[in-house]
Order: C-alpha cells, then sequence, then structure tokens
C-alpha cells in the first residue's frame, strides 16, 4: 500500500457531514474562538501585506470573549483590545508560541510544557459571574506534511511511514501529559485548540472523553477548518458535558493554513 493511501485514509476517510445546525443563542452565551493564526503570515506564505490586519478586523467583528491562538507570533505586533491575556512561547528566544484572550479576569495560569518539541499546551483559569472555568490551548504535534509538495511516491514510502509514526508517537505522550493534568480540575471547562488530527483518531476520542464537541453539538456541513481541497477537521472546541453549545460556526477568511471556529457555550441551567 503506498505511503499516500495510507495519508489520505488517515486523514479523510469516513469525514462525517452534518445536515442541521442549532442556531439558538442566548445573550449571557459564552462566545470562545480558536484560531491557527501561522504567525500572521509573518513569513509571506499567502501573498498579501495585510495578513495581520485583516485577522485583527476579523476578531474584532466576531468579538469573542475568549480568544485562544495557536502559531503565535510575539513579533508581529497584534492590537487585540483584551483586558487579559497570556501569551506563552516555549523559552525566551522562541517568539513562536500560544495565546489566551479575555474579556474576564484570569486567576491562574499554566502551561504543560510538552517535551522534545516546539508544540505546546497552556491554560488559563477564568472568572466569570460567579463561574471559574478552565480553558486549555492546545496545539499538538504536527506531522508536517506538504500536500503540494511532499513526494508520495512508493520511493519514498517507508521513510514517510516512519515520519508518521514518530509524530503519532508524540501525539500520543501529548495527549497522555493532557488528560492526566485536566483530570485534576472537576469543574467548568473548555478544550480547544488545533488538534493535528481528525475527529476518528485516538488522539481526539482520548482528550474528547467526557466532554462534548461543539461542531457535533450545533455545528452544520463538514466542519472544515483547514485549508486543503479535501475537508480537514482539525481544529476543536470541545466542552464538559454539563455545557450547553448554542451555536458553532467555521470561517472561510483564508488569512491562514487554518480557518477560526467560533462556538457560543452557557451553563445556564447548571
Amino acid at each position: 500500500m503506498s505511503a499516500f493511501i495510507l495519508v489520505v485514509g488517515w486523514f479523510f476517510s469516513n469525514t462525517p457531514y452534518k445536515f442541521t445546525e442549532n442556531k439558538s443563542s442566548l445573550n449571557d452565551d459564552l462566545k470562545v474562538m480558536s484560531y491557527n493564526v501561522r504567525m500572521f503570515n509573518h513569513w509571506k506564505w499567502i501573498d498579501d501585506q495585510n495578513i495581520p490586519e485583516k485577522i485583527n478586523a476579523f476578531v474584532s467583528e466576531k468579538s469573542p470573549d475568549i480568544l485562544l491562538f495557536q502559531e503565535y507570533y510575539t513579533l508581529e505586533k497584534q492590537l487585540f483590545l483584551y483586558p487579559y491575556k497570556y501569551i506563552k512561547t516555549k523559552d525566551e528566544k522562541n517568539k513562536i508560541g500560544l495565546a489566551i484572550y479575555s474579556k474576564f479576569p484570569i486567576i491562574q495560569k499554566g502551561s504543560l510544557d510538552l517535551k522534545n518539541t516546539s508544540n505546546n499546551i497552556i491554560f488559563a483559569d477564568i472568572v466569570r459571574k460567579k463561574d471559574t472555568i478552565r480553558v486549555y490551548n492546545l496545539h499538538l504535534q504536527s506531522f508536517e506534511l506538504n500536500t503540494s509538495q511532499e513526494n508520495f511516491g512508493q520511493e519514498n514510502s517507508e521513510k514517510l511511514i516512519e515520519r508518521l509514526k514518530n509524530r503519532f508517537k508524540k501525539q500520543a505522550e501529548q495527549t497522555e501529559v493532557f488528560t492526566a493534568h485536566e483530570k485534576q480540575w472537576p469543574g467548568k471547562k473548555v478544550v480547544a485548540g488545533d488538534f493535528n488530527n481528525t475527529s476518528y483518531s485516538w488522539v481526539y476520542n482520548q482528550i474528547l472523553k467526557d466532554k462534548k464537541d461543539s461542531f457535533i453539538e450545533a455545528g452544520i456541513g463538514f466542519g472544515k477548518s483547514f485549508n486543503y481541497w479535501l475537508p480537514m477537521r482539525i481544529d476543536f472546541i470541545l466542552t464538559d458535558k454539563n455545557a450547553i453549545v448554542n451555536q458553532f460556526s467555521s470561517f472561510s477568511e483564508k488569512n491562514s493554513d487554518h480557518f477560526p471556529i467560533l462556538a457560543r457555550i452557557n451553563w445556564k441551567n447548571y
């Protein structure tokens, strides 16, 4: 079997399509956005000088209460008008990392400091009214496949498969670090970010345990979150089982190789 078939099968087999969506909303919904911004196009992958400004304008228009960025780049000055934030790079020299912006106070924050990788997981405990909500921002190990240039021919199959095995192993290790950490938090939670894997993966299903997927609860279509010709859903917003997801949206702005996703979440009856 060729490496191409393995890769395509892994990413795209049984891609679900939702025919209905939940369009309800409440005034006190918590609006959560997750967005892999690919360093705000710092290295000019997209031939557009205005990508940082476009991302800023999009975020301002949607005005999420909590905003999660993956591949945040600290050298690209962004004026996101939020009173509270937590930005974490891997170390002082590294300018790429994760960010959590919030309209509500952050009373505790931290990093899981994943080992032997540039990827990471951070969290913030956010106080909204009488609730304290733990928000995790995940950016799990990338498979680093360039689907436009990768040689999927038989000649390089063994090399490619070995690389995939290594990345799967790292993702599994990172997932175990995350699940051990989150078990210590019994309260309300949001777990979101770029998982770099699909909803049919072991990684996703381990993280999903005792949670709801906001796309499954309230989305429509494929929920595509990665800019590729086939529908790839690798970015997620999950909640605890007691939450109600009133809306889920995935957008088509081509300001990154990922599309932003947004969920409206409520714990009104809990």
